[in-house]
């Protein structure tokens, strides 16, 4: 059975040699596959006498089994090196320090919101929430619109039945105040709005607002110029200015445009920055407030545009996107 015997050698010596599992693998075949050399033997069993066939079929399984313990004790051996290695280039240092984990942070918006808030609490005004879900009576109805003005050509809005929409602005609150409180009195209110608009650079879909209504005795542009100023240079620093020029909105008269001008921004280029007036004495007189002894005022302006000013974002859509790279700069 010499043949036998040298096949036996030379596939353990093979064996011996392989230095990785792929190898192995190559020498397993090799030897012990369906075409390998040990299953060859088995093949010729039928071309050898009657006599000599259980003698040989003995010898070449012998080997086969011989071969296949040398071949599982190599795989042993193989797979914990190659094992030991992974462990190794998976090995985590236990003794470093771990990272440090991330910290939100208020969005550069609410940042802003808190400032407004703290400003106009500081001033004396009331701070005030109103659904954004709100009726077309407080919408325009209250607010001195009439039928088919083209003033709702600028606030085509999301209406969810025919008498409920997305609010297109926060003077909407001036109706729910007035139902419930009597003059003297100064309130404000910041909120998510919403118009019908195409998204680019300087429009959006939902922007935010505040607003602010003050009615008392002798209220006048004065007052209200005083306030915006107040304001204007607690936001942007002190030596802004206010500019009004003669504007319309159907709940003010009368009614005008507010800009702000400084050094600071823009080269002191006149920037605006919303909307404002004397209450129009209808929308007073709709509650029965005398308007020979009261006035008052209101204003509203985009809460994005102060940010976008203070730090020269010319996006408005960067907000909104939620990209930390813009988000982490603003603390």
């Amino acid at each position: 059975m010499k043949l036998t015997a040298d096949l036996e050698q030379q596939a353990i010596q093979e064996l011996k040699q392989a230095d990785s599992l792929q190898a192995l693998k190559l020498v397993e075949t090799k030897f012990l596959g369906k075409a390998g050399s040990i299953m060859a033997l088995m093949k010729e069993l039928g071309s050898l006498p009657a006599d000599e066939r259980p003698a040989f079929g003995k010898a070449v399984n012998e080997v086969r089994a011989r071969v296949q313990e040398a071949y599982d004790s190599r795989f042993q051996i193989l797979k914990s090196k190659e094992q030991e290695v992974q462990f190794q280039a998976e090995a985590l240092d236990i003794t470093l320090p771990s990272r440090k984990p991330s910290v939100g942070r208020e969005h550069v918006l609410q940042l802003t919101i808190n400032k407004i808030k703290e400003v106009f609490v500081g001033l004396g005004f009331e701070y005030v929430e109103t659904p954004e879900l709100e009726s077309f009576k407080y919408n325009f109805e209250e607010l001195n619109y009439p039928p088919d003005h083209p003033a709702f050509d600028e606030q085509d809005t999301f209406y969810v039945s025919d008498d409920l929409l997305l609010r297109t602005q926060m003077t909407a609150f001036q109706g729910r105040l007035l139902e419930q409180r009597k003059p003297p009195f100064r309130f404000f209110t910041v909120g998510r709005t919403f118009r019908n608009e195409a998204v680019d650079r300087t429009h959006g879909h939902t922007f935010h607002q505040v607003d602010a209504f003050m009615v008392d005795e002798g209220v006048s542009m004065a007052n209200l110029k005083a306030t915006l100023g107040l304001f204007a240079r607690s936001m942007f620093g002190e030596d802004v200015t206010v500019r009004f020029r003669p504007d319309f909105f159907p709940f003010v008269e009368p009614g005008v445009d507010y800009a702000i001008s400084t050094p600071k921004l823009f080269d002191g280029r006149w920037l605006e920055l919303g909307g404002a007036g004397l209450v129009h004495p209808a929308i007073l007189e709709r509650y029965g407030v005398d308007t020979e002894r009261y006035s008052g005022f209101a204003f509203g302006l985009g809460v994005e545009r102060i940010p976008m000013m203070a730090y020269g974002v010319d996006d408005l859509r960067y907000f909104f996107e939620n990209d930390l790279r813009f988000l982490e700069q603003f603390r």
